[in-house]
Formats: structure tokens, C-alpha cells, sequence
């Protein structure tokens, strides 16, 4: 899918949404996929910033579907390493080591920026947002996506334990979950709080991902994701859990990767794209845009 520059401002169809998240265990990241895309419907003579580009897996997706110039931001030059593995070939697309409270660019200078997992990571939110705040266009549109505070027990059940029965977490190492590297977890007013101060108008406000299969968290990244960086995991199950590549797994359910993705979805079934409040999610997501 390629569009023109004629192509109208819309987000990728059922199909292509679908094809690009077909090795994804992680149910809550296809939702995020979803919810990004909704959100920001690239146009070709769009300049869009990911903030941080991680592995460069949102980076990826967005080239698949449009023509519009990428700029991925990460501190870790380590991870930097892996993005330009992923992504680097492909047109485009500018990586850049960059902190967020600093960042190198001009004001007004992007049209829409993703901050899918950082805000938690960050010691002052705030902050990083008024950097962000910045760096868009007047009219300019931010994805927000962090992990829930209220999260459901089975996507961790090791952490929703400690924190009932004794008021702590893991917060560092393979137990961690959802707590991984994290500063905080957020309530849904806790987050506007944070983005109304960096000045943006909230638009939109989404939660979602309440049923899971039990430990799916410490499964996928505790155990599938540091196995597949390793390159332990012989070629077909490589490919079928692969989130930059979309079109080297053969779907066989004979292979344990398919047959975990297929499980996962099928618990996957009853979740909405927008649960509504009082419900436990693995995610908060927000919409706002820089007033202009």
C-alpha cells in the first residue's frame, strides 16, 4: 500500500493494519498500533516524529503505508544500533540519539509526534512533554500511549500480587512486567494532569487490553523477546515472531509461535479498542494537539 500525495488523510485499512500485526503476541501493542494510526493518518508531506523510536517497529509501519519523512529519536544508542538494523535501509527515515528534554529541533517544526511508552520512564513528565509541545506545528497532533496503574491482574499477576498483599513491585529484571524500568504506571486523570500543564488541548482519551491470557507479559518479553534477540529460535519460529518483517511467516499452526499467537487472540476476542471507566486496562492512550 502506497499511497499518492493526492491520497487523502486516512488511516490504513483492516487489511494492512491487520498484515502488519500478524506476528504480534503483545495484544495491548496492537491496540496501540491501531490507536496511533487512527490518530495520526499519515500524509506524504507529513514530518512525523517517534519519540522514543525504540527498535523502530512504528517507524517501519509508517514507511509501509506512506511516503511521509520519519525522524526517530532514542537515548540508547544501543537500541539506536537495533533501529537502524530494522529501519535504517529504508527511505525517509533519519535516526537521531536525542534526549527529551532536549532535543536538537527546531520550534515548529514537526506536523505530529508519537510518545508511545516514554511518559512512565521519565522523572519529570511534564517536562518532556513542553519539549514536545514545542517541537510540533501550531494545529500539531501528539499520540500518547502509557501503561495503566490499573492494570488487570492476569497480564502480571506476579506484580498485582505484591502490590495488593504487601503495597511494592518489581521493578527492574525478567520479573519486572509491567513495572520494567519504569518511574511510574498512570491513573487516566494523572495523565491529563501531565498534558494539559505542557499546554496541549486533550482531544481524545482511550483505555484498553482488560483480557489476557495469564503472565502474557513475562512470557513475551521476559521469555520471546530476549530468546528472538539472541537468535536462539530457529529460522520459522524467527520469522513468526518477528515485528519488523511481515511477510516471512507461513501462518502453520505447526509452528509454537503461530499456536501461541492464535491463543493469545483468542483471548485477545473480548477485548474493545475503548473500555470504558472502572474497567482494568494494560493501557491509557491520548490524543491532544498543540493549540494554533
Amino acid at each position: 500500500m502506497k499511497p499518492t500525495s493526492a491520497t487523502p488523510r486516512a488511516m490504513p485499512d483492516e487489511a494492512t493494519l491487520a498484515h502488519m500485526t500478524r506476528n504480534e503476541a503483545d495484544m495491548a501493542f496492537k491496540r496501540r498500533v491501531r490507536t496511533i494510526f487512527e490518530w495520526i493518518a499519515p500524509q506524504d508531506d507529513d514530518l512525523i516524529l517517534d519519540m522514543p523510536c525504540g527498535r523502530g517497529f512504528y517507524l517501519n509501519m509508517f514507511r509501509y503505508v506512506s511516503n511521509c519523512t520519519l525522524v526517530g529519536a532514542e537515548l540508547d544508542w544501543e537500541v539506536i544500533g537495533k533501529a537502524q538494523r530494522n529501519v535504517g535501509h529504508l527511505p525517509g527515515i533519519a535516526l537521531h540519539n536525542v534526549n527529551i528534554y532536549t532535543m536538537p529541533y527546531a520550534d515548529n517544526t514537526f506536523d505530529a509526534a508519537i510518545l508511545s511508552e516514554i511518559l512512565e520512564h521519565l522523572d519529570s513528565d511534564v517536562d518532556g512533554l513542553r519539549e514536545i509541545y514545542r517541537v510540533l506545528k501550531p494545529g500539531g497532533v501528539v499520540a500518547i500511549t502509557v501503561p495503566n496503574a490499573d492494570y488487570p491482574f492476569w497480564w502480571d499477576p506476579i506484580n498485582k500480587t505484591l502490590e495488593m498483599l504487601f503495597k511494592t513491585h518489581i521493578q527492574y529484571g525478567p520479573l519486572a512486567g509491567i513495572w520494567a524500568n519504569h518511574v511510574r504506571l498512570y491513573r487516566r486523570e494523572q495523565l491529563r494532569d501531565a498534558v494539559l500543564a505542557a499546554g496541549f488541548e486533550v482531544e481524545e482519551e482511550r483505555a484498553f487490553t482488560h483480557h489476557s491470557f495469564p503472565f502474557i507479559h513475562n512470557i513475551v518479553y521476559g521469555l520471546g523477546k530476549p530468546l528472538l534477540e539472541s537468535g536462539m529460535l530457529p529460522e520459522k519460529m524467527a520469522n513468526a515472531a518477528d515485528r519488523t518483517s511481515f511477510d516471512k511467516n507461513d501462518g502453520s499452526l505447526l509452528n509454537p509461535v503461530n499456536f501461541g499467537l492464535a491463543l493469545f487472540n483468542w483471548f485477545d476476542r473480548p477485548n474493545r479498542m475503548s473500555e470504558p471507566t472502572g474497567v482494568s486496562t494494560v493501557n491509557l492512550c491520548l490524543k491532544a494537539r498543540k493549540p494554533g
